[in-house]
Order: structure tokens, then C-alpha cells, then sequence
């Protein structure tokens, strides 16, 4: 039985010139990059070259990229290091961002009694722009942590709308680009962004690699004390063939986005076409969506829904219900229970997200096991 995957917004198949490059890293560089002979400052070397690799992508200077384990474990760094060290007493976000935000946010606010005030959202799973603009009414330390493309729906916020928002009223703009880096153009010297968060293995590098950017004049206290690894930030000896993997993934990505950005939307326009054919009453949850993730209710009975995703494993084909952090709860996702009335939420919403490796062929075999079903 061929696996068809169909859940690339959870994970991606690494490409194989990175695994290329990490073994070559493996077998050539092990030394320590903090030791001052020659074999650790050559690891040392593949570091920064990681370092202005990313940068470069970004449009940013490499001395604002902290490499981290994945984009949670910054998250968590940046969103607590504001509260504690830059005084932040609020935090703007959303009911529908990755649980690495709300659960810091919400352990912040237990913790610190810091306020916590939420954008609206509405059922196409896009932001209240006017709201978010009046929260800024009173004079307090803010930070916004609003993500680019969500996760579950893959709607897209207007980051440089906020940006800029955030900027006028003074507040601090952390951004979760989880989705989105790799996949589309980001310029940080044209984004009002000062804090985001990335992690690897979204746009086809290794597992337990991700780095953060920290504007330049931000400085944020150490996450782990110890070593001077990252600027004294993160200390702990680093991942070399990880990071290498990451930096090659990323420059990959930049590479081939044109052709793979258009390979990936004709594939989302035409799954949408099969499932119109085959199933007329299904929807699109959210509006205007990125272009590798389609996100759809299915008119399926309450029978039919509970064992949706184990029909489709069973037939060889991954896919989620919502994100993979929680596809395996019994609870609706909260992304789409901010979305959906009460009837909505009871038919299966499946999450299909596409990348350059998918074809239509497995499209086909998606549409043919939901209609056996």
C-alpha cells in the first residue's frame, strides 16, 4: 500500500539534498564550536555561514537570528522575557493561535497578573482590524503576538497592517511565521515585526532545529544559563548538522519557491475542484487561505465523522482534523470552534495541506476513499 501524505502543515518530508548536507556535517565536522582549535572553529564556521544563510532569505543582519530547538521553545523565551525584563503589563493576541502562544500566554498572565485582551475573529477566521486597533485606547506596555498564516485554516493575517498598528502605538509585535516561512517572501526590513519564531521541519529541513528573530537594540535575558552559546541567549552546545540542515532547507525553499508555490496552488485548486464534484455541500473553512492548506467541512452524518481519520489511515492516506498538536484530542479544535456554530463543529473538518512532492493522482485516491466511506 503507497502512503499518500496529505498533512504537510504538521510536518514535511525532508528534502534530500539537506539530509545530503547534514551527513556530510555529521562526518566531517565534530567538533565543538566552542573550542578554539582549528576542528570547533570550523563547526563554528558552518554556524555563522547557517546564520547569514537565513539571514540573507529574511533580509535581515545574521547577528538577529538566535538559533533554537523549534519555534515553541522561542516562543515561550520571547513572550516571557517581555513580561519580565521589557515590562510588559498586556498581550494583545487571538482565540486562534498555536497552543505554544496561548499556554505561555495564559501561564503569564496566572503568574505575572499581566492583562490579557483577544482580537475578534469571525467565521471566515479573519481578524477584527478596527477592534484591534481600538484595544490600543489606554497607555499600556503591550506586546502582540498575532501569527502570519494559521496553522489549522491557513487564513492569513495582514502582518504588515499590524505591524504597523503596533509600531504606532508603541507596542512590541512578536509574529509566529511557522507556516509561512519558506513558503513566501518575508522582508524584515519592510515588516514592523521585532520578534518572530520559525522551526525547520515546515519547510523540508530536520526536526529539532528553529531559530528565532530578535530586532537589533532588543535584548532579551538568557532562556538557558550556562555557555556563551547565541550571544550568552541559549546556552548549550549546538546542534551543528541541524542547523546546517535548516540553513540548506531554507535556502532551498527561496530557491524553488516560484515553481513549487504554483506547482502546490494548482494541486489546492484542484483538490477543491474534486471535492466540489464529489461531495456539492461541503465547505471551506476560513477565507482567502494560503495556498498549500485547505481546510473543509464535509456533509458527513455523525456516524461517519468519528472514524474518519482512522478510514483514511487505514487506507495509507495522512491527513488531520486539525492541527497534528491535537488531532489525536476528542475535543473540537479551538481554532474552529472560534468559527463555527454548534452544528459546524459536529461534521468532520479535515485539514489537506499540500506540498511540491503531492500529485494529483493521490488527490484522486483522497476523493475515491472519501466517497467509500
Amino acid at each position: 500500500m503507497k502512503n499518500i501524505y496529505l498533512d504537510n502543515a504538521a510536518t514535511t518530508p525532508i528534502r534530500q539534498e539537506v539530509i545530503d548536507e547534514m551527513v556530510k556535517v555529521m562526518q566531517s565536522e565534530y567538533g565543538n564550536p566552542s573550542s578554539t582549535h582549528s576542528i570547533g572553529r570550523s563547526a563554528k564556521a558552518i554556524i555563522e555561514t547557517s546564520r547569514k544563510t537565513i539571514a540573507k532569505q529574511l533580509h535581515c543582519n545574521a547577528q538577529e537570528i538566535v538559533f533554537t530547538s523549534t519555534a515553541t521553545e522561542a516562543t515561550n523565551w520571547i513572550l516571557r522575557s517581555a513580561v519580565k525584563d521589557f515590562g510588559v503589563k498586556r498581550i494583545i493576541t487571538s482565540k486562534i493561535e498555536h497552543h505554544a502562544t496561548l499556554y505561555t500566554v495564559q501561564a503569564l498572565q496566572e503568574e505575572f497578573d499581566i492583562a490579557v485582551e483577544f482580537v475578534n475573529v469571525s467565521h471566515e477566521g479573519t481578524l477584527d482590524y478596527a477592534q484591534f486597533s481600538a484595544l490600543f485606547s489606554n497607555d499600556i506596555k503591550t506586546l502582540v503576538s498575532l501569527m502570519h498564516v494559521n496553522n489549522e485554516t491557513g487564513v492569513i493575517n495582514d502582518i504588515e497592517k499590524i505591524g504597523v498598528i503596533c509600531h504606532q502605538n508603541k507596542a512590541l509585535f512578536h509574529c509566529d511565521t511557522v507556516q509561512s516561512i519558506g513558503k513566501t517572501e518575508l522582508n524584515l526590513q519592510e515588516l514592523a515585526i521585532d520578534f518572530l519564531v520559525a522551526s525547520a521541519h515546515k519547510f523540508h529541513g530536520p526536526k529539532g532545529a528553529g531559530f528565532a528573530y530578535v530586532r537589533k537594540n532588543l535584548v532579551l535575558q538568557p532562556m538557558i544559563f550556562g555557555g556563551e552559546q547565541e550571544k550568552g541567549w541559549r546556552a548549550g552546545t549546538e546542534s551543528v548538522h541541524q542547523i546546517a540542515g535548516m540553513a540548506k532547507a531554507l535556502e532551498l525553499s527561496f530557491e524553488y519557491l516560484n515553481e513549487e508555490r504554483k506547482y502546490i496552488t494548482d494541486l489546492k485548486q484542484y483538490c477543491f475542484q474534486k471535492l466540489q464534484q464529489a461531495f456539492p455541500e461541503f465547505s471551506v473553512n476560513g477565507d482567502d487561505t494560503f495556498y498549500n492548506i485547505l481546510n473543509v467541512l464535509l456533509p458527513f452524518s455523525p456516524e461517519k465523522t468519528a472514524m474518519i481519520l482512522f478510514n483514511l489511515d487505514m487506507k495509507g492516506i495522512s491527513v488531520s482534523r486539525g492541527s497534528a498538536c491535537q488531532s489525536g484530542s476528542a475535543k473540537p479544535s479551538h481554532v474552529l470552534a472560534e468559527m463555527l456554530n454548534g452544528e459546524e463543529l459536529k461534521k468532520p473538518s479535515l485539514r489537506i495541506s499540500f506540498s511540491h512532492y503531492n500529485t494529483k493522482e493521490e488527490i484522486d485516491c483522497l476523493i475515491s476513499a472519501l466517497n467509500e466511506i
